[in-house]
């Protein structure tokens, strides 16, 4: 059996070129999330391609930890409510995209897989049990809303990071090489 170490998880010593970049990434994510569409069950942004940019950059570790920081500091500057398990979430679905995205080429099919576990544990499962539980609301009350949503939002995020990875394949590699430098 393959043993994995923290350093293929992409746990390292950051430069301070490293902490800009995961400071832009932050600020750009915390941008892009004010931009949603929102009800109270039901919230649509373009941050998750912020996300899959840092894991595929810094790895699970060090994006999951952008990924808890962006979450608190963007619900204490929107003034919302803020509750851990969006965090614990938030942290969930970097290591996620980190897993499949660092060190390794992104493909249509690491892409699909990502999301899909993502969709499935954090956004139907876990996000489904913090809303009843912030809301007291049944479970299975809100869930079929929520498959609903990302059954129509799931194939666009994949269709976005796709695009994202294959427009730009080049400058993500250039980038990431000039990082590692």
């Amino acid at each position: 059996m393959k043993s994995v170490s923290l350093g293929s998880l992409g746990f390292f010593k950051l430069r301070t070129i490293d902490i800009a970049v995961l400071g832009i990434l932050m600020a750009l994510e915390l941008i892009i999330n004010r931009f949603m569409v929102t009800t109270q069950f039901i919230q649509i942004s373009f941050g998750f391609v912020i996300v899959a940019i840092a894991s595929y950059l810094y790895g699970p570790v060090w994006s999951s930890i952008i990924a808890a920081i962006t979450d608190i500091l963007g619900t204490l500057i929107s003034g919302s409510v803020y509750f851990p398990g969006f965090t614990l979430s938030a942290i969930l679905g970097a290591f996620i995209y980190g897993l499949f995205f660092f060190n390794h080429k992104v493909t249509g099919q690491r892409i699909f897989l990502a999301q899909l576990i993502i969709t499935l544990f954090v956004d139907v499962i876990l996000n489904t049990l913090w809303l009843t539980v912030m809301y007291k609301t049944p479970f299975f009350g809100i869930l079929p809303a929520r498959i609903l949503k990302e059954v129509i939002v799931t194939p666009i995020q994949m269709l976005i990071i796709y695009l994202a990875f294959r427009l730009d394949a080049k400058q993500f590699a250039s980038i990431k090489n000039r990082l590692s430098l």
